[in-house]
């Protein structure tokens, strides 16, 4: 073999030498984390130091890494009493990150394995809140406002005495104002079709569900509207009437008044009526200051 042989030979042998000493080192390299890994499961931290870990990751804004500390407290730590908590505090990192599916799953899982005990209204009000959070304008589905609202009166309901509680029923006010304005919009746009019977239904609704709503003085003028333009003139009558009792200052009622007057008509109480029922049952209301 000439020279020029042997020398190609010798490269090739000492590249291959090295090929196999670094996939060596490879290997000792992924044994080692391999073996870190296995150690990590065999002997986590305990979980005192896990939690105040992710107590301390939530605090610096690093919700996505709270979180996974907290599945981790849970998981390594199943029955310890930091785990149910970190169920919450899982929930919470979500909430603060703005992950609501994923927070109100998990806080759904907390109120369904806890029930009943101390961290459960906050659980309530982080599957509530995240509902609240991402609610839609009036003219848009409102699903998450009704489900906001329902877990909100879910944890006034089991949990009066707690500070959630307390914080929850302005929450419960937007809620039920969101959802009537939601029924007055889709309510106008059948009036302006023409549309009256399911204009009706709409205004109905408002006045029987959400009566405590700056909303429901517009809808009982509008029931005066629809049912004139339905031909049912008692009904008109009472919607103004109850109008008058309550809201006498409105200036829906006047509106009311003068599209009765220009009927040859008043209003007219009708005792019979399950409007006049509902209301009668009610505290005299102001809500247009009148």
């Amino acid at each position: 073999m000439d020279l020029a042989g042997s020398s190609i030979i010798a490269i090739a042998s000492r590249a291959s030498a090295r090929m196999a000493g670094l996939v060596l080192v490879a290997g000792l390299l992924a044994a080692c984390a391999s073996n870190k890994s296995a150690e990590k499961l065999l002997n986590p931290d305990p979980p005192e130091k896990m939690y105040a870990i992710g107590d301390a990751l939530l605090t610096r804004g690093r919700y996505d890494d709270a979180a996974s500390k907290f599945e981790d407290l849970d998981r390594d730590h199943p029955y310890s009493p930091e785990a149910r908590k970190a169920i919450v505090m899982t929930a919470f990192a979500y909430y603060k990150g703005t992950k609501f599916p994923e927070a109100i799953a998990t806080a759904k899982r907390y109120t369904t394995m806890h029930p009943g005990t101390k961290e459960a209204p906050m659980a309530h009000h982080i599957i509530a809140s995240s509902y609240f959070d991402d609610m839609n304008g009036p003219n848009r589905d409102q699903s998450n406002t009704r489900k906001a609202l329902e877990e909100f009166k879910t944890l006034v309901q089991r949990y009066p005495e707690s500070s959630y509680a307390k914080a929850a029923d302005n929450k419960i006010r937007i809620c039920e104002d969101s959802l009537a304005a939601h029924e007055m919009h889709v309510g106008f746009q059948y009036l302006k079709d023409k549309k009256w019977l399911a204009a009706k239904n709409r205004y109905e609704v408002v006045v029987r569900e959400y009566q405590t709503t700056a909303h429901v003085e517009e809808a009982l003028m509008r029931l005066v509207e629809v049912n004139m333009s339905l031909g049912i003139v008692p009904e008109a009558q009472n919607a103004a009437a109850v109008l008058g009792h309550n809201f006498p200052n409105s200036r829906w009622y006047k509106d009311a008044h003068s599209l009765l007057a220009s009927n040859g008509l008043a209003p007219r109480e009708n005792q019979g009526s399950w409007l006049t029922r509902t209301w009668r049952s009610l505290p005299k209301l102001s809500l247009s200051g009148g």
